[in-house]
């Protein structure tokens, strides 16, 4: 659903699941409906289609509602002509944000966001202000028991994925943007189980937060999520697992 990492987690109130959950389906069905218009509706054709029906199957969101979504974009029925944008700020503490949005009204997003922002004691940039400090990437994520290195260095690395790392539970891959559906392909016919890929912005550096800096942070990014025009929101900070119990508690 989103690029900020972790700290999502620590939302477990029914009321929020709930309102985040409806949130995430509006997502999928803008991204499903943007990657019909750019690239057709045959997924077995259009890769990033073919990735948002999987994500969107995962998310048990019904048949009817998936391809009603296919159809807007491809023009077979009426529907918001949605257009992808990209935004960039800065947040207290020096952080940096990039902001990852679809938009049927580019003033009311940048509006929007510039009050988000504003608000945080942020401010909502110019184009160059973040992105400097982000890597555009594959990733796909896998469980540690669905593969063994073995199998991520002759089949990822050997498809042209850049690396792996060991994250406790899981194995993540990285990939050149241009090769991520290469590696998930070959992944796919060797049965590999994976838990996502996606094409997210890393930052190339963290900045490790706590105590009311991290609250701060955490809630400006939250903020943006939040936003209907929102898709990702990506930040430069990093909170530790044992801030974040903290916060969550």
């Amino acid at each position: 659903m989103s690029g900020h990492s972790k700290w999502a987690t620590i939302k477990h109130k029914k009321g929020a699941v709930d309102a985040k959950r409806g949130k995430l389906f509006t997502k999928l069905i803008k991204e499903l409906t943007v990657a019909a218009r750019m690239g057709g509706g045959d997924p077995g054709g259009n890769p990033r289609l073919r990735k948002a029906i999987s994500d969107a199957k995962g998310q048990s969101m019904p048949g009817d509602t998936i391809t009603r979504a296919v159809k807007r974009g491809t023009g077979e029925i009426e529907g918001a002509a949605y257009e992808e944008v990209l935004y960039e700020g800065t947040g207290p503490c020096g952080t940096l944000y990039l902001v990852e949005g679809m938009t049927d009204n580019r003033n009311r997003t940048v509006s929007e966001l510039r009050k988000i922002f504003d608000k945080a004691g942020g401010v909502l940039g110019s184009s160059g202000t973040a992105g400097w400090a982000f890597d555009r990437r594959g990733v796909i994520v896998l469980a540690k028991e669905g593969a063994t290195e073995d199998q991520l260095m002759e089949l990822a690395v050997g498809a042209g994925a850049d690396d792996y790392a060991d994250e406790g539970q899981e194995w993540h891959v990285t990939t050149a943007p241009d090769a991520l559906h290469t590696v998930v392909d070959v992944l796919e016919k060797a049965k590999v189980p994976m838990k996502s890929s996606s094409l997210l912005y890393l930052p190339k550096t963290k900045k490790a937060l706590s105590g009311r800096d991290a609250e701060i942070c955490i809630n400006l990014a939250e903020a943006i999520d939040d936003n209907d025009d929102v898709q990702n929101v990506y930040a430069d900070f990093d909170v530790s697992d044992e801030e974040l119990a903290r916060i969550g508690g």
